[in-house]
Parts: structure tokens; C-alpha cells; sequence
């Protein structure tokens, strides 16, 4: 049989790829190991990517806004790009300022008003406790046994050991501390720089990237890589959009409902719920849980109230504004963002939760697009 340049260049291609995968499978840990260190080091640009990518969402927003009637060559347009980064940044600060505003001087009020309570209440307890052990006798017997079988010299040497090797663990364990918040405050700063680097220069960079995919891959391949980069793009920036204004939605809710019903820091909990609610489907548990604690420490009959209205509140967010406003702006059916949601948060926590709903969004539509392409060739119509 004749086999031309072109069948014997993609059998040796093939040949190749199977040796490596076969070589990688049988030193699977060495493979890992180096994964793991060239992670390590490309993880500012990654995690810089990442802060590029959310940022540019309301950048180019503000772009479009600003800047539509600008002519592309005007010194106007030229100064668009560092403007634009310049107001996200500062409607970025403006939000976690109005954040802390909010969240900590309640916080502060709320422990100042524990300090003056707290004196109080012990007394209270102390009697009930005190009522307890006169209402049990068998307690105190119980507690004399117990501090009678005690060895008191072998406890206090035991606690001694115990705070000496806990000494020397809390001074490893706060040096270890330290160097990891220099370390990730050091690869944050990297991150942030790479990333203002990618947003002031978005336009030259797409450039890059699509004359890369012209010179290197046949036309229609590249072309269709284009379409999928910029589904893709289009997706997770509407899932971004979506989950703001769904957290925004939650918020509100809780703050109106609060408001209704009388609840104490309505307006505090409101935020944290909003803020927290930027995790998809779960994350306002978390200032959920705030809420009890805060609402706990004026009235334990409202926490009990409260947690019933979140569980509502919750189930209306869940079954309905979510999947409907989150689902319906990029195209993914109720279902399937449930789906995504559960499944990202089994493999990679909150990460997984972010990142799978848009991931999935993507491969739904274009796994719907090859359907309809190969029914079309089939000519059937299924209703």
C-alpha cells in the first residue's frame, strides 16, 4: 500500500503522542510533581488573569458607556482605556468601603453592647447553675469522685509539657503565618500589577492572540477557536453580571423582610447576605449564620424567627430568582445549574461553584449547536 507525506506524517504524530502519554502515565508522579511546581510559579499570572477577567466585565461597560461616539484614533480614545480602569478600581474600593462601613461599626456596637450585658446575665447563670447542682445531689457526688481519683502532681506536669511543646508550636506555626501572609501578599501585588497590565492593553493582546491562531492553525480551525473564545467570554460575563445582581436581589429582600417583621440589624444583615451571596446558591448561609449569632445576642426567640424567614427567603432564591436570573443570562437551563453548582462544590469548593456554572453554560450550548447540526444533516425535525 502507497502512503503519501500527509498519512505518514500524521501516523508519526500519532506515534509520538502515544509515546508520551505512555512515558507520562508510567511516571504519573513525576509528571504531577512538575505540574504541581510549574503551577506554583505560573499562579500570579493565573490568579492575575482571573482579576483581569472579573474587572474587565464592568470596565468595558463603562467603556461602551463613556466612550461610544469616541473616534478610534482621537487622543480621547488612547486615554479611554487607563480611565476606565482608574473608575472600576475606584467603584471597586467604593463597594468594599460601603461594605465595611456598614458591617463594622455594627460589629462594634453589637460587642460593646455584650461587654455591658455580659455582667449581668452571669449572676443569672451562676444561680441557674447553682439550682441545677441543688436539685441533683448525685452531680456534686459525682464530682467529688471525680476530683478524688485525680492525680493533681501528674495533671499540673502534663499541663507544664503541654504548654512547653505548645509554646514552640505557636512560634513555628506564627513564623510560618507570617512568611505566608508576606508570600501571598507579595504574589497578590504581582497578580494585581499583571492584570492592570492585561486591561490597559485588551485591544493589543486580542490582536496577538488571533494572529497566533491564524498562523498556526488552518483557517477554519482558527475561526471556530475564535467563535468558542468568544461564547466563552460572552458566558462567564454574563454569569458575573447575573450573580452581582442576584446578590443585590437577595440582599434586598432580606433587608426589606427584616424591616417588616422588626428584626434588629436589618440593615447590617441585608449586606452580609448580599456580600456572602456572591458564592453561588449557598454562600448567603454564611450571613445567615452572622445574622443568628447578631440577632442571638438581643433576642433568641427572633434568631429562631430568623432562620425560619431565611429558610423561605432562601428556597424563593433558590427555586426561583437564581436559576431564572443567573441561569437565564447565560443560557443554562434551572436544572443544570443546580447540576453545576453541586458538582463544582464536590471537586473544588466555592472555586468549583464559580467556575462550573459558566463552564457548563458553555459546553450546553455547544453541545446543543452539534444537535441541531446533526439532525439538520439527518433532516429531522424533533419536536
Amino acid at each position: 500500500m502507497q502512503l503519501d507525506k500527509e498519512t505518514i506524517r500524521k501516523i508519526r504524530g500519532l506515534i509520538v503522542f502515544t509515546i508520551v502519554i505512555l512515558v507520562g502515565l508510567l511516571n504519573y508522579t513525576v509528571v504531577l510533581d512538575a505540574a504541581g511546581f510549574l503551577l506554583h510559579i505560573l499562579f500570579p499570572f493565573l490568579l492575575g488573569g482571573a482579576i483581569a477577567f472579573v474587572l474587565s466585565v464592568p470596565m468595558n461597560s463603562l467603556r461602551k458607556r463613556l466612550f461610544r461616539n469616541v473616534k478610534p484614533c482621537s487622543r480621547l480614545a488612547s486615554a479611554a482605556a487607563p480611565l476606565c480602569l482608574v473608575l472600576t478600581l475606584l467603584l471597586v474600593l467604593a463597594v468594599l468601603g460601603l461594605v465595611v462601613m456598614v458591617v463594622l461599626p455594627e460589629l462594634a456596637n453589637t460587642i460593646r453592647m455584650l461587654g455591658n450585658t455580659l455582667p449581668e446575665k452571669v449572676p443569672v447563670l451562676l444561680a441557674k447553675v447553682e439550682t441545677i447542682f441543688n436539685n441533683n445531689p448525685e452531680l456534686i457526688l459525682y464530682l467529688e469522685e471525680l476530683e478524688a481519683s485525680l492525680n493533681w502532681e501528674e495533671l499540673l506536669n502534663q499541663m507544664v509539657s503541654f504548654f512547653r511543646v505548645g509554646a514552640n508550636t505557636m512560634l513555628d506555626s506564627t513564623i510560618s503565618v507570617a512568611t505566608g501572609i508576606v508570600s501571598g501578599v507579595g504574589t497578590f501585588f504581582i497578580a494585581f500589577v499583571f492584570a492592570c497590565y492585561i486591561l490597559l492593553q485588551q485591544s493589543f493582546l486580542s490582536r496577538q492572540m488571533r494572529k497566533l491562531f491564524f498562523a498556526y492553525m488552518k483557517e477554519e480551525h482558527a475561526k471556530e477557536l475564535m467563535r468558542i473564545c468568544g461564547l466563552t467570554h460572552r458566558i462567564f460575563s454574563s454569569f458575573l453580571t447575573g450573580q452581582c445582581v442576584e446578590a443585590v436581589i437577595l440582599g434586598v429582600m432580606f433587608f426589606i423582610a427584616m424591616s417588616i417583621f422588626r428584626f434588629p440589624f436589618a440593615l447590617l444583615v441585608g449586606v452580609l447576605i448580599a456580600f456572602t451571596a456572591l458564592i453561588p446558591i449557598f454562600g448567603a448561609f454564611i450571613g445567615c449564620g452572622v445574622g443568628v449569632f447578631l440577632i442571638l445576642t438581643v433576642d433568641p426567640k427572633q434568631a429562631l424567627l430568623f432562620v425560619i424567614m431565611f429558610l423561605i427567603l432562601q428556597q424563593i432564591e433558590g427555586n426561583l430568582i437564581y436559576p431564572k436570573v443567573v441561569g437565564g443570562s447565560i443560557g443554562l437551563p434551572a436544572i443544570w445549574v443546580l447540576a453545576a453548582v453541586s458538582l463544582g462544590g464536590s471537586l473544588f469548593g466555592v472555586i468549583g461553584m464559580l467556575v462550573f456554572i459558566p463552564a457548563v453554560s458553555v459546553l450546553y450550548t455547544l453541545l446543543r449547536e452539534n444537535v441541531h447540526k446533526q439532525l439538520d444533516k439527518k433532516q429531522l425535525k424533533i419536536e
